[in-house]
């Protein structure tokens, strides 16, 4: 059964920053690639960031220049550094695996709030 366990939510401030961590189990297939999305309160579900078995990335036009994501493939582990946050980044943060059939596996979602 696949797992997608995150951490590293919180409240920052302004300008501060945070990095969330998800770690994959289960999967019995090999990733390929592995994401971030995002949903703010009223909003649609967004693609923040993605990294692929290449190493190539790609982001969200709103995120690009202050946030990177990063893989540990051996511990099948997904990062996303968050710098220069803004309010505007405040939402409820997706881990995302998709499996070679189609199917999409997401994490429990984690917190991140920004005060202005």
């Amino acid at each position: 059964q696949v797992q997608l366990v995150e951490s590293g939510g919180g409240l920052v401030q302004g300008g501060g920053s945070l990095r969330l961590s998800c770690a994959a189990s289960g999967m019995g297939f090999s990733i390929t690639v592995m994401g971030w999305y995002r949903q703010a309160p009223g909003k649609q579900r967004e693609l923040v960031a993605r990294i692929y078995n290449s190493g190539s990335t790609t982001y969200s036009d709103s995120v690009k220049g202050r946030f990177t994501i990063s893989r540990d493939n051996a511990k099948n582990t997904v990062f996303l550094q968050m710098n220069r946050l803004e309010p505007e980044d405040t939402a409820v943060y997706y881990c995302n695996l998709p499996s070679p059939w189609g199917r999409n596996y997401w994490g429990q979602g984690t917190q991140v709030t920004v005060s202005s």
